[in-house]
């Protein structure tokens, strides 16, 4: 159990059974009055964001995330199977849970899969990736204006900015969490 008092940024507690995360956190003590805790929190399953306020000692049950580095195997119609490295046990998960970071995914490319109550609720690609470009326009010789930039796709199927330079074939970066293009992978 843990009580509002303890609140911290990150902190995860269950409150009507569903698990959330302390996104931002105040303690409150007003000239008149109990104190209490603004709490700005997200839930961990819906992607809700709520802001309450609680009882400093009010109680809550401690929401327990597992992570697993996992490795994305193939698809298969909608489902998506992912196997744990150290058992070699293989979970298919459906198309919502992993649209955001299958985009940046290759088969055999390593995923965080976090669970809770060993469901398995999010998918995280690396935070960096390096993908080839499959499809761009060809640059125009001359155009050289600072930030000028085209749709590239690459070979994930997501579709990236990067410089007029970038031709089909090569190896780029990307940040997974913005979906930017860094630079030419070395």
């Amino acid at each position: 159990m843990i009580s509002a008092g303890d609140f911290r940024k990150g902190v995860t507690f269950e409150l009507n059974g569903e698990p959330n995360v302390v996104l931002d956190f105040q303690h409150v003590k007003p000239g008149k009055g109990a104190a209490f805790v603004r709490t700005k929190y997200r839930n961990i399953l819906t992607g809700a964001t709520r802001e309450d306020a609680f009882n400093p000692n009010d109680k809550f049950p401690k929401a327990h995330i597992e992570t697993k580095q996992m490795q994305y195997l193939y698809q298969d119609g909608d489902l998506y199977y992912f196997m744990d490295e150290e058992t070699f046990e293989q979970i298919p998960l459906m198309q919502e849970q992993v649209e955001e970071a299958i985009k940046w995914l290759k088969e055999n490319d390593e995923a965080t899969i976090k669970f809770y109550k060993e469901e398995a609720f999010l998918v995280e690609a690396p935070n960096f990736v390096d993908l080839k470009v499959i499809e761009t326009e060809p640059g125009v010789k001359g155009d050289t204006a600072t930030n000028v930039t085209k749709s590239a796709t690459v070979e994930t199927g997501a579709d990236v900015q990067v410089p007029i330079f970038i031709e089909e074939g090569e190896l780029i970066q990307i940040d997974t969490r913005t979906g930017e293009y860094l630079g030419r992978s070395k």
